[in-house]
């Protein structure tokens, strides 16, 4: 089953939602909608990962987190993950008891496997590059995995919770974003649950000829059952209530013997 992870942006700054839950009342609201429309996973991130951001200090990025995960405390029943490269805010907020990391650094912070191995908690490496390589191929992105994978392993952090994310529009060009997108099964390969999310990014408004950010809904939903045909563990998504909808029935047609094949 394909568990939809649902986008809690708390920042004035993010490419599709900026602002908009920066208030930590609008935010908590906009959790516990996304939890009743079905989303498995709630993904809370303070610092906006679009190109040209802002990075902001592990206490500016805390100041924003902790105000939320104050509120939300046992009010969800999803497991909490926390968007961050910062090992020093994954320490925290498992005080809050959040069940995940998502690091779009590839494991940047040489603290954080031991914060992730101490507080018990799940771990999403994602694939990413500081320079882009027009000509390098899925394989080559996989084989630049291995080395934080070992390093995750070595560090203590049990296989059963490592997952990881191809990065779509993370040091990559859209070419490469659709194909790894279309060779997903290398990243499964690795043997850890994957997580994608491609919604309503750069890669999407580029194959739909353009369009803006918030015209990209048909295109992010193509990514979603695209990632259930080839059987990912998450997709993190903006549009929960039409994801999961669009899970179910993916699901339900897979579920007696659908192929898509001609």
């Amino acid at each position: 089953m394909t568990v939809v992870m649902g986008i809690l942006n708390v920042t004035p700054d993010s490419f599709s939602d900026g602002g908009r839950y920066l208030d930590p009342e609008a935010a908590v609201a906009r959790a516990l909608e996304m939890e009743e429309e079905g989303a498995g996973i709630i993904d809370i991130g303070a610092e906006s990962t679009r190109p040209g951001h802002t990075p902001l200090s592990p206490d500016e990025e805390w100041g924003r987190l902790e105000p939320v995960l104050a509120r939300l405390a046992g009010r969800l029943k999803v497991p909490i993950s926390i968007d961050t490269y910062h090992a020093e805010t994954a320490r925290r907020a498992a005080q809050y008891g959040i069940a995940i990391v998502n690091d779009v650094s590839m494991l940047q912070d040489v603290d954080m496997p031991a914060v992730v191995r101490r507080h018990g908690l799940r771990y999403v490496l994602m694939h990413t590059r500081r320079e882009v390589l027009p000509g390098l191929p899925v394989a080559a992105m996989v084989e630049e995995l291995r080395r934080p994978l070992a390093r995750l392993l070595e560090e203590g952090v049990p296989a059963r919770d490592i997952l990881v994310d191809p990065g779509i529009g993370f040091g990559k060009t859209r070419e490469q974003d659709l194909a790894c997108l279309a060779e997903i099964g290398r990243f499964q390969a690795l043997g850890h649950p994957v997580l994608v999310g491609a919604s309503r990014k750069r890669v999407v408004g580029h194959a739909l000829g353009g369009v803006p950010v918030g015209e990209r809904l048909a295109g992010s939903l193509a990514v979603v059952a695209h990632a259930c045909m080839a059987g990912v563990d998450i997709v993190r998504v903006h549009d929960v209530r039409d994801s999961v909808r669009m899970v179910r029935m993916m699901e339900a047609i897979l579920a007696h013997g659908g192929s898509f094949a001609s």
